[in-house]
């Protein structure tokens, strides 16, 4: 049934998939670190922006009690006192009703930059930093693998290492490729663990493409995302400036000179929707990741084959 809900997405008409989705509940921010602190007041202002993760177990300074925080435990080596330190937020008056866990633990080296955990030792560490906190009445989001094969593998492997003591709430899920490679990788993870009611879609994008294929991208995705039901809540990665951006310039929220650009204004909820201002980047980092690139292409074959 759920597989059909995407099926039937897919077939609307393609004017329809494309329009801005200017309004969601869903939405939140994947925020990075920068230089330029003073771009942080666009996710805060007015806009369509709930909640936001950080990579880490403590919030952002600039971002608290502004938007919901949810902390993530990164890796096997970043926070041995994840339980502790969300127990202390919670308990200190912050609203803390969900938390992530394991930042693509099947991507290992300098390609993928995810936390390289082998199954088994996060299945320990779920035991002991993540799953009590159950009982504090928070949801749990499960292992955010990659979109490649070894994520499905890397899953798998976690839930027999587990043997029934870690009890996922939800699936996060990465995607970076086309749109119909995105729905297809969304169909599969969902056909793959119906008995997990609930998605996030934590990452996602289209790099390094011309600015009129990245606008499309966005506005197909994000009207897909609005509509599939069992999607809880998404975040599109691109809050950054144009210039420093990984995923090439055209699919950042903010140009080189710190404005919003169209995707930016679209997703923050801008009501006049454009903003018309033309994102440029940085030779270097374009050339950084052409390499990276190649790898998304045969990720995104993969999922649709």
């Amino acid at each position: 049934m759920r597989t059909s809900i995407v099926a039937s997405i897919l077939s609307l008409p393609l004017a329809l998939a494309e329009q801005a989705v200017l309004t969601s509940t869903k939405r939140g921010l994947v925020y990075v670190e920068t230089e330029n602190k003073k771009d942080d007041h666009f996710w805060t202002s007015a806009s369509d922006i709930r909640w936001y993760y950080n990579y880490e177990s403590e919030p952002t300074s600039q971002l608290n009690n502004k938007l919901e925080f949810v902390p993530m435990l990164w890796g096997a080596g970043s926070d041995s006192n994840f339980y502790t330190t969300v127990k202390d937020l919670k308990d200190g008056g912050m609203n803390v009703s969900y938390v992530l866990a394991f930042d693509e633990p099947d991507g290992c080296g300098q390609v993928y930059g995810g936390s390289c955990v082998d199954a088994q030792t996060a299945a320990e560490m779920w035991k002991q930093q993540i799953e009590p906190l159950k009982d504090l009445g928070i949801k749990l989001g499960g292992p955010t693998v990659t979109s490649a094969p070894t994520g499905f593998t890397w899953l798998q492997n976690f839930f027999m290492q587990c043997a029934g003591g870690c009890s996922v709430d939800f699936l996060p899920v990465h995607y970076y490729g086309d749109f119909q490679g995105l729905a297809s990788h969304i169909g599969q993870v969902n056909a793959t663990y119906q008995n997990i009611s609930t998605m996030w879609v934590t990452e996602y994008g289209l790099p390094n493409q011309d600015l009129e294929v990245a606008q499309d991208f966005y506005n197909q995705s994000s009207a897909f995302l609005n509509r599939v039901p069992y999607i809880q809540r998404y975040s599109y990665f691109g809050s950054f400036r144009s210039d420093v951006s990984n995923v090439g310039p055209n699919a950042a929220m903010l140009t080189q000179k710190g404005e919003l650009t169209d995707i930016g204004a679209w997703y923050l909820g801008d009501a006049v929707a454009a903003t018309g201002n033309i994102p440029k980047g940085d030779a270097v980092q374009l050339a950084k990741f052409a390499g990276w690139m190649m790898m998304v292409v045969a990720v995104s074959f993969y999922c649709i084959a």
